[in-house]
């Protein structure tokens, strides 16, 4: 179940608040959202679910432990064991095919059948939230939560298990035993939620046809089967095709990440929880620096806080930082997928990191070439994400200048170009903070002028309304469309 589908909106999200608001105490609502959560994840993942609750219940016990404890040695020691059970967890169903495939090309034969394992929904974001509350335990920075299904409903709540943002446990401590919602917080969830539905239905989805149209599917990149089928499409499509389809897939990920974080967060706001700011408009960055402190900033701050600060961080000399850097992107780009091509493009970003931190930051300012300079790196970035596999993505970088004998541009592709371009715009707009910003100036003007009160006042009413008319409708007869993070 995603939240851009009409049973999710109409059905499950519908009976989830009235039997929330039904009830008063705050012990009874938890379990209505434990309930709800965990029917939401078996929706889609009826075995795997009891990976999650065992996951759950394995750091609850290694939590309570580590806190009972008080010799630090055994304390380490089940951090340790802790550790240990996520990471096995997550590199048994993320990673073992991908071992298995490189060991068996390094030896040239077969030397072990590679295993055909799913991925688990979401796997990827509660083990890294299950993690941070071990270790934040682990610090005295927390205390362990004395029952399960506190932790359960933290690692599991449906607003944000599958896709983010990564929640720490200390941000909703509180919130999970003595939140309490009022009018301004509902409205606000409202608004916010129907905002990255909108976002979601109508503008990423069209992006990703528009995408999938000019480049690839991720169903057909995925299918080794057809590779030379795929090779060959991409040769023949002319450089302002793939450019053009790389723009829109790069408006497509960030549109569609966003949207089911401005969801997720505003689900929260609905029931009480405050959950941090996942995006920060990072197309209007100057830096790829400034970029991934926009980005994705959840897990940018665990791999701040969890891997690169324990490391020794900036703190060892510039030769240690650079491969502490090196370490983080490394894993970066593993954790979005088991395949080569994140790896580079984790280690892409390290390189224009490294170089901002030799030279170029201190050249960078905010400006317009600034902001071309990060967009290019960005959009290229996005050519490595998107193409898992090496020969294909080789491919698209020859025919993105047309060296694989491929036109520059063709009747077909201009006319394509030119249809698109309004909507093209929308979307940009979309990123940038010029609607919000627009918000803001229409109550600013309300606080003295009556009418801009009144238009603010109508706008926060009718605008959530005809979001969700617009995008169920944009919805009716649509296929199963999940966010693109789910993969991850």
């Amino acid at each position: 179940m995603v939240f851009s589908s009409l049973i999710f909106i109409l059905v499950f999200l519908s009976l989830n608040l009235l039997c929330y608001f039904f009830v008063d105490s705050i012990k009874v609502r938890n379990i209505v959202l434990l309930l709800f959560s965990l029917v939401f994840y078996a929706w889609g993942e009826p075995v795997y679910v009891l990976i999650l609750i065992a996951m759950s219940w394995f750091c609850w016990v290694f939590s309570r432990l580590i806190e009972k404890s008080t010799k630090n040695g055994t304390r380490k020691f089940i951090l340790l064991c802790a550790v240990a059970v996520c990471i096995a967890s997550i590199g048994y169903f993320k990673y073992a095919g991908f071992i298995v495939e490189n060991i068996n090309s390094l030896a040239g034969f077969t030397l072990f059948t590679v295993p055909k394992v799913s991925l688990p929904i979401g796997i990827s974001f509660y083990t890294f939230q299950l993690l941070t509350y071990v270790v934040d335990v682990y610090r005295k920075e927390v205390p362990a939560q004395k029952k399960y299904r506190c932790v359960l409903l933290y690692a599991g709540l449906f607003h944000q298990c599958v896709a983010g943002p990564i929640v720490r446990y200390g941000d909703i401590e509180e919130q999970i035993m003595h939140r309490k919602e009022d009018i301004a917080c509902v409205s606000q969830g409202i608004t916010r939620f129907t905002f990255g539905l909108a976002k979601k239905a109508v503008l990423a989805n069209s992006c990703a046809a528009v995408a999938d149209t000019l480049l690839l599917s991720d169903a057909a990149i995925a299918n080794k089967d057809i590779l030379i089928e795929n090779i060959m499409s991409v040769q023949s499509s002319s450089a302002l095709t793939l450019w053009v389809g790389m723009a829109f897939y790069m408006l497509q990920i960030y549109l569609d990440f966003s949207a089911y974080s401005d969801m997720a967060i505003g689900l929260g706001l609905i029931c009480g929880f405050r959950y941090k700011e996942n995006f920060d408009y990072p197309y209007c960055s100057s830096s790829v620096t400034e970029f991934w402190r926009r980005w994705h900033i959840s897990l940018g701050t665990f791999f701040r806080d969890y891997v690169y600060i324990p490391l020794g961080g900036n703190r060892k000399g510039k030769i240690r930082t650079y491969i502490n850097l090196f370490i983080v992107w490394s894993l970066t780009g593993l954790w979005h997928g088991a395949s080569w091509n994140f790896v580079l493009w984790g280690l892409y970003f390290f390189v224009f990191l490294v170089i901002e931190k030799a030279f170029l930051g201190k050249i960078l300012k905010k400006g317009i070439f600034s902001r071309i300079y990060l967009l290019a790196v960005v959009f290229f970035g996005w050519v490595f994400f998107k193409f898992t596999d090496i020969s294909l993505l080789i491919s698209v970088f020859r025919g993105m200048f047309a060296l694989n004998s491929n036109d520059w541009f063709t009747f077909e592709s201009l006319s394509f170009a030119k249809d698109y371009i309004f909507f093209f715009v929308i979307c940009v707009l979309a990123c940038t903070p010029v609607y919000k910003k627009l918000g803001e100036r229409v109550r600013e003007k309300g606080q003295s002028n009556k009418v801009f009160a009144a238009v603010y006042n109508l706008s926060n009413v009718l605008i959530p309304a005809v979001l969700l008319i617009v995008s169920c409708l944009a919805l009716v007869g649509d296929s199963y469309n999940p966010f693109i993070y789910f993969q991850f």
